[in-house]
């Protein structure tokens, strides 16, 4: 099999390759537009392996790839996927997602379409979408594949239009696709913008650590490798035009994952001047739009394909605090170089608020930012 990952490079895409190369005699090819990482070093020297570094929104380029490499399956992960990041700059969403998923789509159904009938056939293009997707839920209950989509920010909101675009390529050109919902992922060479990796590096710098409102939104998670086995499962076995809810260790709320990896740090970090970290916890404004709860109906992926977590929670956390320990650097040219800890998700809100008044945007915190308790 040849396998196209858009999106390669990032944190999904690096270990679905990763697990490709090592546990399957695929033939990868990775589009991204950031350029090599430091997550995939390991493939560089691997035969099977091709980087090729652009834009999916460049046409040529992309169709160009697509007759090279004349690849039997798809797995589209490239995205912009923050929602603060969203919030600030909606436009750089529209443009990958929307955009970037309507190009892609393109090539693959041009592609596609000059295919004799055996490859046809054995050809999919799968979307790797998000929980996100369906908007909040209330205090029980949980989304399954036939649940509305009610997108509540810029970056869902960009997603779901990249799903009904796969869609519509599936229901109108018949394209082969599926289509894949997943809860919040950690694990290794997770960006440290994500709330894991983030605790865990401002617990280890000693700064405070920001929990949006209450810390009470509730979240499902699951651990990076899990992911990957679904994503490989739905691409092997799942039905074409058909999608699939792929369930985690269960719902947490915010703040007791933060005070879990505050524990675990207090455990491999006895002689820390930081412990107890969670004396460290920050409440701040919470995030606009920010949906309350998510939870997803993971049976149709164990009934049909066989698949369910092999992580729990609490090992995964544990394995993943473990390697940000011990990797220190990889996460910290990051930190220096493309991100340094900020809030974000309210410069246009810090401008709005800054117009309203006649003064200059603040640099820092928001204008109407109310001040931070620490949790003691």
């Amino acid at each position: 099999m040849k396998v196209l990952v858009s999106g390669g490079a990032g944190f999904i895409g690096s270990a679905l390759i990763r697990k490709l190369l090592c546990d399957t005699k695929s033939h990868v090819v990775n589009l991204d537009k950031a350029g090599t990482s430091a997550s995939l070093a390991e493939a560089e020297d691997c035969r099977r392996y091709r980087f090729e570094r652009l834009d999916i929104c460049d046409a040529q380029a992309v169709a160009d790839v697509f007759a090279l490499y004349r690849p039997n399956a798809v797995v589209h992960l490239a995205a912009e996927t923050h929602v603060d990041r969203s919030i600030d700059s909606p436009a750089d969403f529209i443009q990958a997602n929307v955009v970037g998923s309507y190009t892609l789509l393109e090539a693959a159904l041009n592609y596609w379409w000059r295919l004799d009938k055996r490859r046809q056939s054995q050809f999919r293009f799968h979307q790797v979408s998000t929980d996100e997707v369906y908007g909040g839920l209330g205090r029980t209950g949980h989304f399954t594949e036939d649940s509305p989509y009610r997108p509540n920010s810029p970056y869902s909101a960009t997603k779901a239009c990249s799903d009904h675009l796969v869609r519509a390529w599936h229901g109108t050109y018949g394209l082969p696709v599926t289509i894949s919902y997943s809860p919040n992922n950690f694990g290794p060479f997770q960006f440290p913008d994500k709330l894991v990796p983030l605790t865990i590096v401002k617990a280890l710098e000693g700064h405070a650590i920001p929990l949006y409102g209450t810390g009470e939104n509730v979240r499902d998670w699951v651990h990076v490798e899990d992911h990957v086995r679904a994503i490989l499962a739905v691409l092997r076995h799942g039905k074409v035009g058909e999608s699939y809810n792929i369930s985690g260790a269960g719902g947490m709320t915010n703040l007791a994952v933060v005070r879990a990896i505050c524990a675990l740090l207090d455990e491999l970090l006895p002689q820390s001047p930081h412990r107890p970290h969670e004396r460290l916890i920050s409440f701040v404004r919470d995030r606009p739009g920010h949906d309350q709860r998510y939870a997803l109906d993971g049976s149709k992926m164990n009934r049909e394909l066989g698949w369910k977590p092999q992580f729990s929670f609490v090992a995964g956390l544990a394995d993943t605090v473990r390697w940000y320990l011990e990797n220190e650097t990889w996460w910290r040219p990051l930190l220096g170089s493309r991100y340094g800890g900020e809030r974000l998700g309210l410069a246009r809100w810090n401008r709005e608020a800054a117009n309203l008044r006649g003064v200059e945007p603040s640099a820092g915190r928001p204008v109407d930012a109310r001040p931070t308790r620490a949790l003691v």
